[in-house]
């Protein structure tokens, strides 16, 4: 487990930001978002960055000019990203294929990527140099659906920061979108995968039947109030590494029949787990985790390859803030093992019918964690002749204005170990609570019995029974 602390101060020299629209004349028409795209949740940008370390091979060429060059030519098969995002009766948003482009800025660091730490890994220094918040660029409506900056460091290594729409792709698509790019980047003349559109496939049903159980869009009251705990208000952002001993360690906290568990069900739990006694909810509130679930196999057929827009569901674990925190740890490991099977075709169909319903309500934020597991999507693969990226992933962890969602992401330590990062969002104060109760699990309990409460844990989730009391300090 690592945490960083980047006390770093630096400055950047940026050009102008452009627009880089497609190298050719592109289709002008509109081209409705799907149910799923629109929905209230997934109406802001998010930011990921990519490092490059030098690259001999590559001398004399500049990265800014062959990423520009390259986002012309991906657009002319990817043109809605070129377009605008307009919104029309019902809440309902349409892409406007205008071709009026994306944002670029070109720029340039007084530093090395060297004195930005042992590892990269957020918090990022002096993060809003490398990706600047262009002036009114930063909307839904109306603005450009991407915008990217290179900076080029004194050491020959680069930075690409990249801010999405999210309404238009979700992780897969947008490593879609980022792998055409690399490959134009490298004298590629159409994409390996073609883009496909095919909004339609989820879109709601009419007339629109809502068939599945969503907890993860129950309408609590004062629903926003749990964006931000109120008690305080000031966030942390700090990440945290785990190696192959850490997830060892974990499993060894599990009865036999969850051994075969995955290191995203081991760690999505404890996360859950920690992140609750931190923040001392009271034992009989809910607390619900959603897993964001990639559906695009789960259809019959399964969605085109090229598939780019959002097509995923976050169903919600729910259960007492005590019970998660007073049973044995396979309690929690099995209410998101369990989780990840409810996805359907059928389920996506439903997500889609209760937001054309309900007004593309927003998920449920109070004592909520979402949790997205991004290892499979090979941002660290992305190579624009430059080689491998450094680091590759989300440049803060949240996800709008709503800080309580963590992605799991390959990464390597400064030790040369291949692991799993986490950025995670805490108010201050319960950052360092987290952090201990973090540090119990994976070295207090090491000595634990192989197989802790195997009769007990026997019982059925729903037949556990719980005291309720305050959860305070360390458990």
């Amino acid at each position: 487990m690592a945490l960083s602390s980047p006390s770093l101060v630096f400055t950047v020299q940026r050009c102008q930001p452009e627009l880089v629209a497609p190298a050719k004349p592109t289709p002008r028409e509109v081209k409705p978002l799907s149910d799923i795209d629109d929905q209230q949740g997934l109406r802001f940008q998010i930011p990921f960055i990519l490092f490059y370390g030098n690259e001999p091979s590559m001398a004399g060429k500049d990265p800014a000019k062959v990423i520009r060059e390259a986002l012309a030519q991906t657009l002319v098969f990817y043109y809605p990203f070129a377009g605008r995002i307009r919104e029309g009766p019902g809440r309902k948003l349409v892409v406007d294929c205008t071709g009026e482009g994306l944002m670029f800025i070109e720029a340039d660091a007084d530093a090395t990527l060297d004195q930005l730490g042992d590892t990269l890994q957020p918090p990022f220094p002096c993060f809003e140099q490398l990706l600047y918040d262009v002036p009114g660029s930063e909307g839904v409506i109306d603005c450009p659906l991407m915008l990217f900056q290179v900076t080029r460091f004194k050491c020959g290594g680069f930075a690409l920061a990249v801010r999405l729409n999210h309404t238009m792709s979700d992780g897969a698509g947008i490593a879609l979108f980022m792998n055409t790019l690399a490959e134009m980047a490298q004298g590629a003349t159409e994409p390996s995968v073609p883009p496909v559109w095919r909004r339609e496939l989820l879109q709601a049903r009419d007339p629109p039947h809502i068939t599945c159980n969503h907890r993860e869009y129950e309408q609590i009251p004062n629903n926003m109030e749990g964006i931000i705990p109120s008690y305080e208000n000031k966030m942390v952002l700090r990440s945290f590494f785990f190696g192959a001993s850490d997830i060892a360690a974990l499993r060894r906290l599990v009865p036999h029949y969850l051994r075969k568990c995955t290191s995203f069900d081991l760690i999505t739990a404890c996360f859950w787990r920690c992140r609750t006694k931190a923040l001392e909810i009271d034992a009989d509130e809910d607390v619900r985790m959603m897993v964001i679930v990639n559906a695009r196999a789960r259809f019959n057929p399964p969605l085109p390859a090229g598939y780019y827009g959002n097509a995923f569901a976050y169903p919600a674990a729910v259960t007492t803030a005590g019970k998660l925190c007073e049973n044995p740890f396979g309690y929690a490991v099995e209410l998101i093992n369990k989780l990840k099977g409810e996805v359907t075709e059928e389920y996506m169909h439903s997500v889609a019918d209760l937001m054309v319903t309900n007004g593309r309500c927003l998920f449920t934020t109070v004592r909520s964690f979402i949790v997205s597991d991004l290892r499979h999507f090979g941002f660290k693969q992305i190579d624009f002749g430059w080689g491998r990226a450094l680091y590759g992933g989300v440049a803060k962890g949240g996800a709008g204005p709503f800080p309580a969602v963590f992605y799991l992401m390959a990464h390597k330590n400064a030790k040369g170990e291949e692991g799993i990062l986490l950025p995670i969002w805490l108010p201050a104060k319960a950052m360092d609570k987290f952090a201990n109760e973090l540090d119990h699990m994976l070295i207090g309990n090491q000595n634990q019995p192989t197989d802790p409460h195997p009769i007990f844990y026997a019982s059925t989730l729903e037949n556990i029974k719980w005291t309720p009391k305050k959860l305070i300090g360390t458990q």
